[in-house]
This record gives structure tokens, C-alpha cells and sequence, in this order.
């Protein structure tokens, strides 16, 4: 019998699919609805609202109980939810669903780190990195080590050459003082941090990926590598593995084989805490394209002095000793035994929020809380230690007390929302994010920082050709059964409101919770008393 669906005939929609056009239908024509109920009945067979005199008060209840449909899906009816929306005019409550009970958000923990990193360090803040010489100078060589002292820089990478230019001005500088040839080590000096490197409650499974690269104080390349799988030449063949760049000091155990020319590719990348060992398991199609994959490094400090001392080889300048972390050494030399060759900023933070807030990158955010430590003060050690992310906690915290923000509305265990640990209420993100607002120096950078609706970051295809698009700035957030979006739009007569809408515990695909969310979005912009 032919397939209805060969056929071009597909027939009722079903699970997910199903699920998914209701709660459109819903969407559809609580917005349609929405546009005209304080102006004209709705049509027949639409769902009734029953509606007062047009007053500002009717045009708001109307706008509550078109939210309430949204969420009343039945598509939704096993996820929880948390939303708050408010206006920054008046500061009144437009709507609100279990606005302070404590939710995971994601990556809408991200708020709240920059919010305290903005008002704790500046807009202006920068890291420094220092080269220092721990030697005398004597006929074109440094006699001894060259140290590389790290505050946590997270933007030194190898897109669009960034890191080669860096690079080139550090070369020109060591040979400007007479340094051709080093006859000691380059070692990388991360003490500023301390050792805990991963986020409290992240997932082991996680690990691998980019977006779970472990921070220090020493950082290039966002700690991360690129693989490369290629099929070999015909099915049962070992496939190749190759990463870029070098230096990262990852061990790969390749188990991937090619297989037949018609089978999907499936490749899975395993790696365990604390190891430099990265095993890929799986199969890639013969005649396939390459597939690549952006993993993390198990020692970030490593990945950074290798890079450092290829570079400056290949600038010309001989180094006799190998690029080593201070942590495997016993007779490292002391910062102050050395003296300043180098000197570098990096971009200030209004500019690193930007990558921050825009894509998500989850490694700035864990190095601004880490950051906060350092001006926090550390925790207390038996053995000098650096700024930990406990002590960076502590900072976020005493700052957002201060802006109304109650200690049990917010656990946060790190900087970025990885961890499942995390949970923060709806109050407690628009408190800040109102806060954010209403504050001259913390207002501009901040917003700008916000992916834009429709136009660009982790919104860029959402709520296009909606009242939305290009209006709401916001930060999504996103994971396993865990889906937020929280920032600013502006109503259709002017009025600026700020949102919050957080979606825990649901069984429905992601794009059916993310088009509920983006439907509360497009109603406020639309809403007008």
C-alpha cells in the first residue's frame, strides 16, 4: 500500500507533531484575538473573552488571560512554569505565575553574573597578562625562564586572527628588549584562580564539549579545540581524527570506523573528569563530508603556554625548555624574582559581554565569577590559594542583596547555568534586570549586550516578522527540560516592560515550549492600554 506520506498525502499529525499545532492553533488565535478584543466581539466559534467597558484595566485583564491560554495548552500541561512580567513606567505587575518559586534557568544565570560583575568591576575592567623574565638579559638571551602571569583573560583565541596578532606584538616586544633566545622554560603562572577548574553540578557527560571547558587563569582559545573526523577509504576502515590547534594536550583514543556509504554518521566523544584522555567511539558514512566537533582541554594553563611558546619559536625567537604548568613544578620562580617584559590588556568587559551574552559562552561568565573572587577576597586556605568561584558567590551575592534581592530567591553554584544546581526565582531576574535598567552606568553596555530578537545571538530566528522582532532583548537559556527567556521589550504604545518566563520540568519538545515563551513576547509588544 503506498505511504500517505510518500505520497505527499501525510496524514494526522501525531505525538510531538500534533502537540506542536495545537498549541499554534492556541497561539494563533490568542494573538489574533488579542489585537482586536478591545475594539470588536470576537469572531463566531473563536474562544470568549467576556470584556468590560474598554478601560486600561479591561485591556490588562484581557492580556492576562491571553497569556493564561498560552500556557494553558495542553502540550504544556506537564512542564512548570515561572513568568513575571512587569512594567519599568510604573513598576506594576502585569502578569505573574509562580513568580518566586525557585526554578532552574539555564543560561538565564548568566544575568546575573554580569549584572554583579558589571556593578562590582566596571564596564572598564580589564585583564591583564604579564611576561616576566626570570633571568638576566646577556647577548641576545634571557637567561632563565619566561613567566607568563594569567588574571583570567578568556578572549585571546584564534578567530579572525586575533591571537596571532597578540602574538606577533609580544614576539616584537621580547626582541625590542635583546630576548633571541630563552634558555629556560615558558611556564604558565594561573594562581591568581584557584585549581577547581569545573563548575559545581556539572554533568560528567558534558565534559567533552566546549561549553563545559574548565577556566583558568591562564586561557586560550576559549579552552577549546577543534576535531576533525574523516571517513576512511572504504566501510570497516579506521576513520582519521585530527585537532586543531596543537599543543592542547589531549590523548585521542579513535574508535570510529567508516561504514557503509547509506548508514548516518554517529560519533560520540567521551572524556573523564580530571583527564587529558578524549575517546571518540562510533561510525561516519564512507564519501562523507568531514564532521567536526569543538571539544574542551584538560588543562587550560597547558594549552596556553604551548601555544605561546609555538608562536614565539615560529616568530623566530629559540626557547630551550619545554612550556610547563607552575602546579607540576617545585622550583617555579616567584612573580616577584621577575621582572616585567610584557604587558597586555585585554578588551574591556563591556566589550567581553558582548561574546557573553550574545552566543552564551559559558567560560566568560564562569571567569567573571571567578573574577569577583579575586576582589571578594578568597576563601580561607591552609596553602596560598587563588580567588575561588565559592568567594566570587559570595560577592554576587552581597551586591544583589543590596538591589532587593532576597538570599533565598537565588542559589547559584556558577557562573553560566550549567549546573543543575542552579535555581533562581522569576522576582529575582526581573528585580535585577530592573535594577540593571534604572541605573545610568549599568544600563548601556548591559542591554546592548542582550541578543535582539529576530536580529541576531541565540534569538536571531525567533519572533521574526512579529511585533518583537527587533524590539525584545533578551537572554535565553537553555537545557536538557529547561528552557528561559528574560529581558526587555516595548509595548505597542511606548511602554517599556521587563519579562521573565522560565519552563522547568517538560516532556514536550524544546521548539513547543520556546514557541509558548516567544508568544508571551509577541503579545507584550503588542499589548497597549
Amino acid at each position: 500500500m503506498t505511504s500517505r506520506r510518500r505520497a505527499g498525502l501525510s496524514g494526522p499529525p501525531r505525538g510531538p507533531e500534533r502537540a506542536a499545532l495545537r498549541l499554534t492553533s492556541i497561539i494563533a488565535v490568542v494573538l489574533a484575538l488579542a489585537v482586536g478584543a478591545c475594539h470588536a466581539a470576537p469572531k463566531p466559534g473563536s474562544p470568549q473573552v467576556r470584556l468590560k467597558p474598554d478601560t486600561t484595566q479591561t485591556r490588562v485583564v484581557v492580556l492576562q488571560q491571553n497569556i493564561d491560554a498560552i500556557l494553558a495548552a495542553p502540550s504544556l500541561e506537564r512542564g512548570y512554569w515561572g513568568v513575571l512580567v512587569k512594567s519599568l513606567k510604573t513598576n506594576e505587575t502585569l502578569y505573574e505565575m509562580n513568580a518566586r518559586k525557585l526554578m532552574m534557568p539555564a543560561s538565564n544565570m548568566k544575568i546575573v553574573t554580569l549584572a554583579a560583575a558589571a556593578e562590582r568591576l566596571g564596564w572598564d575592567y580589564t585583564y591583564e597578562t604579564q611576561i616576566l623574565g626570570a633571568g638576566a638579559i646577556r647577548d641576545g638571551a634571557l637567561d632563565g625562564d619566561l613567566l607568563v602571569v594569567g588574571s583570567g583573560d578568556p578572549s585571546l583565541v584564534v578567530a579572525e586572527g586575533v591571537s596571532a596578532r597578540v602574538f606577533d606584538e609580544w614576539a616584537e616586544r621580547l626582541k625590542a628588549l635583546g630576548v633571541r633566545t630563552i634558555r629556560g622554560r615558558v611556564i604558565g603562572d594561573d594562581n591568581t584562580f584557584d585549581d577547581e577548574a569545573l563548575g559545581f553540578g556539572w554533568s560528567w557527560d558534558d565534559l567533552p564539549d566546549d561549553y563545559a571547558a574548565g577556566v583558568s587563569a591562564l586561557q586560550f582559545n576559549e579552552n577549546a579545540a577543534r576535531v576533525t573526523v574523516s571517513p576512511g577509504a572504504s566501510a570497516g576502515d579506521s576513520a582519521s581524527v585530527d585537532i586543531t590547534p596543537p599543543g592542547t594536550g589531549l590523548v585521542i583514543d579513535n574508535l570510529v570506523k567508516t561504514g557503509a556509504a547509506d548508514t548516518p554518521a554517529s560519533i560520540a566523544a567521551r572524556r573523564l573528569p580530571g583527564s587529558s584522555r578524549l575517546e571518540f567511539r562510533g561510525s561516519i558514512p564512507a564519501g562523507a563530508a568531514p564532521a567536526t566537533r569543538v571539544v574542551s582541554v584538560d588543562n587550560p594553563t597547558l594549552f596556553a603556554v604551548n601555544a605561546l611558546r609555538d608562536a614565539l619559536v615560529a616568530r623566530g625567537i629559540d626557547i630551550r625548555g619545554p612550556a610547563i604548568d607552575i602546579d607540576d613544578l617545585t622550583d617555579s620562580p616567584k612573580r616577584n624574582d621577575g621582572v616585567t617584559l610584557v604587558t597586555y590588556r585585554s578588551p574591556p568587559l563591556s566589550v567581553l559581554a558582548m561574546r557573553l551574552m550574545k552566543v552564551s559562552q559559558n567560560l566568560y561568565a564562569e571567569t567573571l565569577l571567578k573574577t569577583l573572587g579575586v576582589r571578594h577576597g578568597s576563601d580561607t586556605c591552609l596553602t596560598p590559594c587563588g580567588a575561588s568561584t565559592a568567594a566570587g558567590r559570595a560577592s554576587a551575592q552581597t551586591t544583589l542583596q543590596a538591589w532587593g534581592v532576597p538570599t533565598e530567591a537565588m542559589i547559584q553554584r556558577d557562573g553560566s547555568g550549567l549546573s543543575r544546581y542552579d535555581y533562581v526565582t522569576p522576582d529575582a531576574l526581573v528585580t535585577i534586570l530592573t535594577h540593571v535598567d534604572r541605573d545610568e552606568k549599568l544600563r548601556g553596555p548591559f542591554e546592548a549586550s542582550l541578543p535582539i530578537a529576530g536580529r541576531d545571538g541565540t534569538i536571531a530566528n525567533r519572533m521574526k516578522g512579529t511585533a518583537a522582532e527587533g524590539n525584545a532583548r533578551a537572554k535565553s537559556g537553555s537545557m536538557s527540560n529547561v528552557r528561559a527567556l528574560s529581558g526587555y521589550v516595548t509595548s505597542a504604545d511606548g511602554e517599556p516592560l521587563v519579562f521573565a518566563i522560565i519552563a522547568n520540568n517538560f516532556e514536550t519538545t524544546a521548539d513547543v515550549v520556546n514557541r509558548a515563551t516567544d508568544a508571551i513576547v509577541v503579545r507584550l509588544a503588542q499589548f497597549a492600554r
